[in-house]
């Protein structure tokens, strides 16, 4: 069976540091696309981000998707974070940017936006994210010490949004990674519209309830923008006990659910810690291809940026 294979770990609520090492090592070896670390809005959990940074140097092969929501992270800040995880790993990294409000910076610069706004500022901050992180390809890197030439400046070009929620000029001051940029991943389906999410989502999660009807839709948004079915990966997401990982018969499961629903792959989401995590892993995800190639974005089986780099 092959699908893509994604693996939700919350740290601090479920999960030491120490146990999320663990569990993400043998995720890996078992062949997992990626490690999704989660931000469950809850103050056990600790930040995605710093723990996906940490981890990144004690286990320099496995891939990484990190939560971060709208609320309190200014788009330029959380591109540098997310960026310079993704360059330390060489291009194993992603984001799933969480729906929610504006932050201090930007609400200054932008007064009084739409509270009730979510899918619209989501697919603004998104729009933002991408354009920073090709703002200085890799290519515009020179390094010249000779010369005294850092980068070629008529690459790195800055962005310079104006738009209803942010203002941002930009551009980044490090370059693209190996992928081209960071994987981009739409997570909370109950509050986007597939509009929102279409022009530039390289990955879309959906529930169980939300899955039925989650090809078509994507289909049918995509085509609105010009963009093709295969250039983002749909992903089912489900909740697994660990009773229910031991059960020999699960994973033909969740093949047989995916297959109907046209999902190109699964997101298994532990339901407790330590054990259950390496239970769903042991049981169900070794039941599966073991992903290939060195980037998340080759993991996942998504084509690779033309002119990202």
């Amino acid at each position: 069976m092959s699908r893509a294979m994604i693996l939700d770990l919350a740290v601090g609520a479920f999960l030491s540091v120490h146990e999320t090492a663990e569990v993400a090592a043998a995720a890996h070896d078992a062949g997992m696309s990626a490690v999704r670390l989660l931000d469950a809005g809850a103050a056990a959990v600790l930040d995605p981000s710093t723990v996906a940074s940490y981890l990144a140097g004690r286990l320099p092969e496995v891939r990484w998707i990190v939560d971060a929501r709208t609320t309190h992270n200014p788009p330029y800040n959380l591109a540098r974070r997310v960026l310079a995880i993704d360059r330390a790993t060489a291009g194993r990294a992603g984001l799933a940017l969480r729906a929610g409000d504006g932050d201090e910076v930007s609400d200054s610069a932008v007064p009084d936006p739409p509270a009730s706004a979510r899918g619209r500022r989501w697919a603004e901050y998104a729009e933002v994210l991408t354009r920073l992180w090709q703002s200085f390809p890799a290519r515009a890197l020179l390094g010249d010490q000779a010369a005294g030439e850092f980068a070629e400046v008529s690459l790195v070009q800055p962005i310079n949004h104006e738009g209803d929620f942010y203002r941002i000029a930009g551009p980044l001051d490090g370059p693209s990674s190996p992928q081209g940029r960071p994987v981009l991943v739409a997570a909370d389906m109950d509050q986007l519209a597939w509009d929102d999410v279409a022009r530039t989502a390289d990955v879309v999660t959906v529930n169980r309830a939300q899955a039925r009807d989650a090809n078509a839709e994507l289909a049918r948004a995509l085509s609105r923008i010009g963009r093709q079915r295969e250039e983002v990966v749909l992903i089912g997401r489900t909740q697994v006990a660990a009773s229910e990982a031991s059960a020999g018969s699960l994973a033909a499961e969740l093949d047989d659910w995916a297959a109907s629903n046209g999902l190109d792959g699964l997101e298994l989401r532990p339901a407790g810690g330590r054990d259950a995590a390496l239970a769903v892993v042991q049981n169900v995800v070794l039941r599966f291809e073991a992903a290939t190639g060195t980037t998340l974005r080759a993991a996942l089986g998504l084509p690779e940026l033309i002119g990202a780099r």
